[in-house]
């Protein structure tokens, strides 16, 4: 079987036909009706209200049965696949990838995930001893590890800063971030939207801020692919990682890179690369073997999310947050830690009970009210992550809204 005939019969689409005719149909975020016909594309499991989707995105049943395909396939073929063929569809799988996020398919690569990404950045910066790094407590776990790491390492020096949850305006935002450069600063991360409370962050702003100062931006855009609508290009930033077994539903196990062509040679891979034969960003993508059935489903999950409509999707998943959150924001004893401005928001938002710890909120969801979410209790964030997906019902987030007001 060459090239050509393994493309057209393992990549093939198969959507039904009753639920392609559904997406092809106009619907409004609030439109019930066509959203529980989206919900029958996934098989969920009836024992808990899944609220936790910023995780991990539970794969459409399309999806996931061409992902079964991919893999048999290619355990039928072997060396074969991994010797020949495997190269160029992990580039057309990396160019579907920039299709979406709108930038040039040969300054992104595939990756497993946002931590490998940017930790890949972090650890392979050409650091001096006194170099400066500016981040936010609020900001990702493993990237804050790593940059304790190149701390000890190199003689790093951590700048950090606590982000507020209630932002007055962007400014306020660029200019916590610009107090906190001095002429020693070489990087400053920031996330495109932070996952422990979904607040978006000005980008483009803190980006020319920096730069004008002469310092580099890595993004940590984990939670924004495939779930906010934005040009990578038009927020001016010099990295950015994220991981699309969240938002873009692809199996687990597959994230994506980008760096601005000047930076490329300076950063040491995780995996040393051939300097002869890799050239440009590829010279920081050697993967060794790996589990390449995941990236060929990536055509899968952009067909899904292309016949859904990223602005209908981005829609329906801001309605959802402020349909909640609308009705317990002014409840005496419940605190939600995100904006309510809509522009600084998409799906995932944060709910404190004053009374309770987020653990002791978490479980009593859980045991009382069948709700599992996340709970979130450190780095001036205090509260349960809350994030549904397009095929949360209504019903569910009404359950939701009575916990909460019984609970607090």
């Amino acid at each position: 079987m060459n090239k050509r005939q393994f493309l057209k019969s393992t990549l093939g689409l198969s959507l039904t036909p009753s639920l392609v005719n559904l997406l092809r149909q106009p619907a409004a975020a609030d439109d019930e009706t066509f959203w529980a016909q989206v919900r029958s594309a996934y098989r969920l499991k009836p024992d808990y209200i899944n609220l936790e989707n910023g995780y991990y995105n539970i794969l459409p049943e399309e999806t996931l049965e061409n992902h079964f395909k991919h893999i048999r396939e290619i355990n039928y073929q072997g060396a074969y696949y991994m010797r020949t063929a495997q190269f160029s569809d992990r580039k057309a799988m990396s160019q579907l990838v920039a299709d979406i996020v709108q930038c040039p398919p040969d300054d992104l690569i595939l990756t497993r995930n946002t931590t490998e990404s940017l930790d890949m950045i972090i650890g392979g910066y050409p650091w001096q001893s006194g170099d400066e790094a500016v981040f936010a407590i609020q900001d990702y776990g493993a990237m804050q590890d790593m940059f304790d790491q190149v701390a000890r390492r190199h003689g790093v020096v951590l700048k950090k800063l606590s982000l507020p949850m209630h932002p007055a305006n962007d400014e306020e935002i660029v200019n916590l971030y610009a107090r906190a450069i001095t002429p020693k600063t070489k990087l400053l991360m920031v996330c495109h939207m932070v996952n422990i409370t979904g607040q978006i962050l000005p980008i483009r702003k803190i980006c020319d801020m920096a730069h004008a100062k002469g310092v580099e931006v890595m993004v940590d855009g984990a939670h924004a692919v495939a779930h906010i609508e934005f040009n990578l290009l038009d927020l001016h930033c010099d990295y950015y990682g994220a991981s699309l077994h969240k938002w873009l539903a692809v199996p687990l196990g597959v994230g994506m890179l980008y760096v601005k062509p000047e930076h490329v040679n300076k950063i040491w891979p995780v995996f040393a690369e051939n300097e002869s034969s890799a050239k440009g960003i590829e010279r920081l993508n050697h993967l060794g073997t790996n589990p390449v059935h995941a990236h060929l489903a990536i055509k899968d999950a952009v067909h899904f999310y292309r016949q859904l409509g990223p602005a209908r999707k981005e829609a329906r998943l801001r309605y959802l947050q402020q349909y909640w959150t609308s009705q317990v924001r002014n409840i005496p004893g419940i605190n939600v830690n995100t904006p309510a401005d809509p522009t600084r928001h998409g799906a995932i938002a944060n709910v404190g009970i004053s009374k309770l710890k987020p653990a002791e909120l978490a479980k009593r969801l859980l045991d009382e009210f069948n709700i599992y979410t996340v709970a979130i209790d450190g780095n001036d964030v205090h509260g349960c992550r809350i994030t549904p997906n397009v095929f949360t019902s209504i019903a569910e987030l009404d359950q939701l809204v009575r916990a909460l007001k019984a609970l607090a």
